[in-house]
C-alpha cells in the first residue's frame, strides 16, 4: 500500500540478550548459544492504532511488517451479553476471529491464523523467488493459502491427508500455492517432518512456526484488540492450544502493554485448554516438568484420531523452549484445562444459542474450559475475562458462499524416501 512506512523494530535473543537487526527472516539468535525464542522490540513503546490502514495492519506499530497486503481482516472484541449472563460473568469480553460481518469480523478463512499469515507474509523477506514452506494441521494451511494466493507469494503447504477437509476456499487458489499431504494415518508431526524435508531443497525456506516473531505478534493482535476495546489489560485469558504459540503471543503482548503504561499493570492469567485424550501440555504442566513427557508415536496418533479439535494435535509444542509456554505460565500463572469432545459440543451449542454464531472445534474447547473454570470457582465472577474465539463463523460462511476444496498434488508415505520426496517436490515448482 502506498504511503506505508515500514515498522521500526529490532530483534532480541532470549538466550543471551543480544540485540540485532531483522535483516532477512531471522528465526533464531545469531550467536546460536541456546534453545530460545527471539522477540521483536518496537521503537513505539506505546501502541499506535492507524485506522487508515486496512484490517490487521491498523496495529502495525506492534507488528514486524515492511508492507501491507490485500484482504486482511482484524480480530473484533465485544462485551458478551448472552454467554456472560448465562455463566454469571459480569465482565466477559469475547475476541472473535472469523466470519461475522454483522460485528465487523471479516476473516474469510474463519480462523485467527489469518492474523499470523498476513503478518508473516508482510515481514521483511529477501527470498521473493524462493518458496515458503508451511506445515499445518489445517487452519494455518487455509490461512496461508488464501494470503499467498491473493498476493502471489510462492508457498508449499504440508498437511496430514486426514485433515484435507480443512482446505476449503471461496475462490480458486493461485498456482503459486502447492499442497502436499502425509498419507492417511499421519498427523501434524508427520506434516512437520514433510516440511523439514522440503526445506532441505535449495530455494525452499521455512515459515518458522513459533520461532517467527511475525507469527507470534500477528496472533498477539487478538490481545491488542481486546485491551484497546476494554481499556485495560484483562485478568484472565482463555484459549485452546496446540503448539501454545497463541498463548505465548498473548503473554508477549501483555508485557508490551505493561511497558506502554496506559492500560494498567495486570498480568493476565493464561487459562489454556486441550482436547481429551491428547493432552501433552496438561501432563507436563501438572508434573511441573519443563519438558513434554515422552510420548509413544502409535499411542499419540491414536489419541489424535479421537479428538474433535484436530488443530490442537501438536506433539512438539512450543512449551520447553526459553521464552515458550512454560516460562509464560510460570511468569503470570494460570491453569491447563482438559475438555472432552462432548463438553466441547455442548459448549459450541451454548455459544451459538447465547451469542448467535458458530465456533470451530478448538474455540469450542476454549468455551468449555471457561464453563469449567466458572463451575470450579477458578475465576472471580466480576473479573475482566478475555475469551479468545480463535475460529468461528465457518458454518455461516459455508452457507452463504459456494465452497471449493484444494486437492494435494502429492501424497507422501509416513516413512518416505528423502531423495525421492526431494525430487517430486522440485518437480512441482
Amino acid at each position: 500500500m502506498s504511503g506505508f512506512a515500514k515498522t521500526k523494530y529490532h530483534l532480541r535473543s532470549l538466550c543471551c540478550g543480544e540485540n540485532f537487526e531483522d535483516k532477512n527472516w531471522e528465526l533464531s539468535c545469531p550467536n546460536n548459544d541456546g534453545l530460545a525464542l527471539i522477540r521483536a522490540i518496537y521503537d513505539d513503546r506505546q501502541l499506535v492504532i492507524d485506522d487508515s490502514l486496512p484490517g490487521l495492519y491498523k496495529f502495525s506499530s506492534w507488528l514486524p511488517v515492511s508492507k501491507t497486503l490485500i484482504g486482511s481482516g482484524a480480530p473484533v472484541t465485544f462485551k458478551s451479553a448472552g454467554l456472560g449472563t448465562e455463566l454469571g460473568l459480569k465482565n466477559l469480553y469475547i475476541t472473535f476471529n472469523g466470519y461475522w460481518p454483522e460485528k465487523g469480523a471479516l476473516m474469510e478463512t474463519g480462523t485467527f491464523k489469518e492474523c499470523e499469515a498476513y503478518t508473516v507474509c508482510a515481514r521483511i523477506n529477501e527470498n521473493p523467488q524462493g518458496v515458503m514452506v508451511v506445515a499445518s494441521a489445517g487452519n494455518t494451511a487455509r490461512a496461508f493459502a488464501k494470503v499467498c494466493s491473493e498476493n502471489k507469494i510462492p508457498l508449499l503447504i504440508c498437511v496430514p491427508e486426514d485433515n484435507l477437509n480443512a482446505l476449503w476456499f471461496e475462490h480458486e487458489i493461485d498456482p503459486c500455492v502447492k499442497l502436499i499431504a502425509a498419507e492417511s494415518g499421519g498427523d501434524y508431526f508427520d506434516a512437520i517432518h514433510l516440511s523439514n524435508l522440503a526445506c532441505q531443497i535449495k530455494g525452499f525456506y521455512p515459515e518458522g512456526g513459533s520461532k517467527n516473531v511475525a507469527r507470534r505478534d500477528g496472533m498477539g493482535a487478538t490481545v491488542l484488540s481486546a485491551v484497546t476495546t476494554i481499556g485495560r489489560i484483562p485478568d484472565y485469558y482463555f484459549q485452546a492450544i496446540g503448539s501454545g504459540t497463541g498463548a505465548i503471543a498473548a503473554w508477549e503482548a501483555n508485557m508490551r502493554f505493561l511497558e506502554d503504561g496506559r492500560f494498567g499493570s495486570t498480568k493476565m492469567k493464561l487459562m489454556v485448554s486441550q482436547n481429551i485424550p491428547f493432552i501433552p501440555i496438561k501432563e507436563a504442566w501438572d508434573a511441573d516438568s519443563r519438558d513434554i513427557l515422552p510420548m509413544n508415536d502409535e499411542e499419540a496418533r491414536k489419541q489424535i484420531e479421537e479428538i474433535s479439535a484436530k488443530v490442537l494435535s501438536n506433539r512438539k509444542p512450543s512449551y520447553s523452549i526459553k521464552g515458550g509456554l512454560y516460562d509464560a505460565m510460570k511468569d503470570v500463572g494460570g491453569d491447563v484445562f482438559t475438555v472432552t469432545n462432548q463438553e466441547a459440543e455442548i459448549a459450541s451449542l451454548l455459544f451459538a444459542k447465547t451469542e448467535g454464531n458458530d465456533v470451530e472445534p478448538a474455540a469450542a474447547v476454549a468455551v468449555a474450559s471457561l464453563i469449567q473454570a466458572v463451575h470450579q470457582e477458578k475465576v472471580d465472577l466480576d473479573a475482566t475475562i478475555m475469551l479468545n474465539i480463535t475460529g468461528g463463523g465457518i458454518e455461516k460462511f459455508k452457507k452463504e458462499k459456494k465452497i471449493i476444496y484444494l486437492k494435494p498434488l502429492l501424497v507422501v508415505p509416513l516413512n518416505p524416501d528423502s531423495q525421492l520426496v526431494h525430487e517430486k517436490i522440485r518437480n512441482l515448482f
